[in-house]
């Protein structure tokens, strides 16, 4: 049990180092967006194998779904943030013709 629940942690901390190496080297908003993403769905993966289990550990007795609640509440929160995010690139590229994030430089921009 223990191995698998390495390997969860495997590819959530793989997931998770691509999220934050793609957020700092990419300078198009998309591309930051999606590395926000990989974060969290690499949080939700491993509240998901912490509640997978963990529960083994605790008993039959044990709250099961508290990492399931976490990580239907991430993909709601996830859901949100794009949703923002895509009005706020949608209202950058209407002010210039890129979305490059480091063009803007100023908030009256």
């Amino acid at each position: 049990m223990d191995a698998i629940l390495a390997r969860y942690f495997f590819v959530g901390a793989a997931m998770f180092l691509l999220g934050i190496f793609t957020m700092v080297s990419r300078r198009n908003a998309i591309y930051v967006l999606m590395g926000a993403e990989l974060i969290l769905n690499a949080a939700a993966l491993n509240f998901v194998a912490f509640a997978r289990y963990g529960a083994a550990a605790r008993g039959p007795a044990g709250a099961a779904l508290d990492g399931s609640m976490f990580a239907i509440f991430i993909v709601i929160l996830a859901a949100a943030e794009a949703a923002v995010a895509l009005g706020i690139v949608l209202q950058l590229y209407q002010h210039f013709p890129s979305i490059d994030v480091s063009k803007p430089n100023r908030l009256s921009d």
